[in-house]
């Protein structure tokens, strides 16, 4: 039934196949956990780009190899030599690739399931999370971790998180949390949540679903191979509301640390154990995602705060600390909010250049 094959290149880390008409990829870096290259996302644009005009392919699949992750985000260590050798611009034009890749994605003209599993995380979230089927395994690992390391939610996550219920947002962008995937759906981040024998024999399953539209193989898939949603954040609506609903963050924190409630309080030491200014960002971002509804126009904006971000000296420290070094004790500079340029983090995210 392979009408054709594109074999795993050592180069782009990706495998491209047709089976009759239905084209599949695979993310095939597994010991990275599928990290990001710019030769992956090339080959990621290249093929897409390519199957969107194939007329005999009716549907795309989107996969990661190995068990541990669909796509743990970018390559972390190749951002860390860019911001640290001057090679500022460089990244920023493959950030500017990967943007449009996932603008590519969400605006697909054919039903494209992606299916995340394991770890999803920051870049592996613009590849899963935008597309027209989105999938996940109710044990995958989800979130926007970038406060974490001085860098900002980006790939279209400050949208994503804006249309999340209530005000989680706010609180997954500015703390860096992550979530499972059972509780995708809820947060939207996903359509389905899939069972794990569907996942690992998805490709033999897809047959059925051939010149199915997107809604009528996610209608399908739910019915057919669906398992349990978890609601439980629906729990913590009441205190994350009333917490991350503040007019600045510096009242976010403020609003967190005079309440009572334990998860709060363990709110506030994280917030307060992230990078200052990512907080900020992470905030504003997500607060102008939800008032424009347009993924378009935040990843722009992502991108204009990467561009602030990656010459500040927060990035370079965080993913050492994190990443390189893992001593997990940055040295923020400035090392409290009260230090963070506010206006300018707030004209990055309504539009300006600086």
């Amino acid at each position: 039934m392979e009408r054709s094959s594109t074999p795993a290149d050592p180069a782009t880390n990706i495998v491209s196949r047709v089976y009759g008409p239905i084209g599949h990829i695979e993310l095939d870096r597994p010991s990275k956990l599928n990290a990001l290259t710019l030769g992956m996302l090339t080959e990621l644009t290249r093929v897409l780009s390519a199957w969107a005009e194939d007329s005999s392919i009716s549907l795309v699949l989107l996969t990661g190899r190995g068990e541990r992750a669909f796509c743990a985000g970018g390559d972390i260590a190749d951002f860390h030599r860019a911001v640290t050798t001057g090679k500022h611009q460089e990244f920023l034009d493959l950030l500017s690739l990967e943007f449009d890749l996932d603008y590519l994605i969400s605006t697909y003209p054919k039903p494209l399931i992606s299916l995340a599993h394991g770890i999803t995380m920051g870049g592996g979230v613009g590849l899963a999370s935008h597309a027209p089927v989105r999938l996940v395994t109710q044990s995958a690992t989800m979130g926007m971790p970038e406060a974490k390391i001085g860098y900002t939610a980006d790939v279209g996550g400050s949208h994503l998180l804006a249309n999340a219920p209530g005000h989680f947002g706010e609180y997954f962008a500015m703390s860096a949390a992550s979530f499972k995937g059972a509780d995708a759906v809820y947060l939207g981040f996903a359509d389905v949540v899939v069972t794990d024998s569907f996942a690992q024999n998805i490709l033999d399953e897809l047959d059925e679903f051939v010149g199915l539209s997107a809604g009528e193989i996610i209608s399908a898939i739910e019915v057919l191979h669906g398992a349990q949603e978890s609601y439980a954040l629906e729990l913590s609506q009441g205190w994350v509301d009333h917490a991350f609903s503040a007019d600045t963050p510096s009242q976010v924190l403020e609003r967190l640390e005079q309440m009572v409630h334990p998860a709060a309080r363990q709110a506030a030491e994280t917030l307060l154990a992230n990078s200052p200014s990512s907080v900020s960002s992470a905030f504003y971002t997500v607060r102008k995602a939800r008032a424009e509804q347009d993924l378009r126009s935040a990843l722009d904006r992502e991108l204009r705060m990467a561009g602030y971000l990656m010459h500040q000296p927060d990035l370079a420290e965080g993913i050492r600390a994190q990443v390189i070094d893992k001593d997990r004790n940055p040295q923020w500079s400035p090392a409290l909010m009260s230090g963070v340029d506010q206006y300018a983090l707030r004209s990055l995210a309504e539009g300006s250049q600086l």
